[in-house]
């Protein structure tokens, strides 16, 4: 890499406003706030050169620099977390790949966002990466609220909140590890930095229109997207059970 030169960048926005759980990303039960843990976390990726929190509310800045974290100010009028990314990416041309990593995962894997990145060196022609996870139960499976995908080798075919794929005869038994796997989506992406500036021109598409899945504007419109498994998801905190959850993982692992 040359002098100055940043080949990959994360970005994590963050919003206090939360219907199930406000304030999120300043809880701090742990004697740390909640978007700290997710900072810290990211830095483990050996391939990151910045790491740097979105957001439009001046507390969660403010919280962000009280620790030493990288903050960009963005527009508060943003319909989702992809075109706040954006934004940011838009002020670091130096950069060449850019991960959009969830405000609330604090116990994400650094060597998963190295993951997302290599999937894109290895595979050119993808302007984007995600990753999946194997279900491993029949209640993911048919929730709607858990986005499932169908991959064929390092691809995404499609994404769908429906159960996919549809096994005619009969759903295999998802506690065995050797059955026919279905693979939930994780929300975590890695974009070349061109390409997620130019996201927001694409058209609406109908598939995402009726999934209310935005990586299937990208698949309509012709690009691929490439995919890589994980073992297990990370633990997102969506809910105050979540969070005290967290901190209970949290606390036991340093209680040493």
């Amino acid at each position: 890499m040359s002098e100055g030169k940043i080949e990959n960048a994360a970005v994590i926005p963050a919003r206090f406003a939360s219907t199930r759980l406000p304030g999120k990303p300043l809880l701090s039960d742990t004697g740390k706030p909640l978007i700290q843990h997710v900072v810290e976390a990211a830095r483990r990726a050996k391939s990151l050169q910045r790491v740097i929190v979105a957001t439009d509310d001046p507390r969660i800045a403010d919280a962000v620099r009280r620790f030493g974290g990288e903050v960009a100010m963005t527009r508060a009028d943003h319909p989702t977390g992809t075109d706040r990314v954006a934004e940011v990416a838009a002020t670091i041309p130096e950069a060449g790949i850019i991960v959009n990593v969830q405000g609330d995962e604090p116990e994400i894997e650094g060597s998963t966002i190295d993951l997302l990145i290599t999937l894109l060196r290895e595979d050119p022609d993808a302007p984007m990466a995600t990753l999946a996870a194997p279900i491993r139960s029949e209640a993911v499976y048919r929730d709607p609220s858990c986005v499932k995908v169908v991959a064929a080798g390092r691809r995404a075919l499609y994404f769908s909140r429906a159960p996919i794929p549809h096994y005619r005869d009969a759903a295999p038994d998802f506690s065995d590890p050797t059955a026919p796997a279905a693979l939930l989506h994780l929300g975590l992406y890695a974009y070349r930095r061109d390409f997620l500036l130019s996201i927001g021109s694409l058209p609406r598409s109908p598939l995402e229109s009726a999934e209310k899945l935005e990586q299937l504007r990208v698949l309509e419109a012709g690009f691929p997207i490439a995919i890589g498994l994980v073992d297990e998801p990370s633990i997102g905190v969506d809910t105050p059970e979540d969070y005290r959850r967290f901190v209970a993982r949290w606390r036991a692992r340093n209680s040493g």
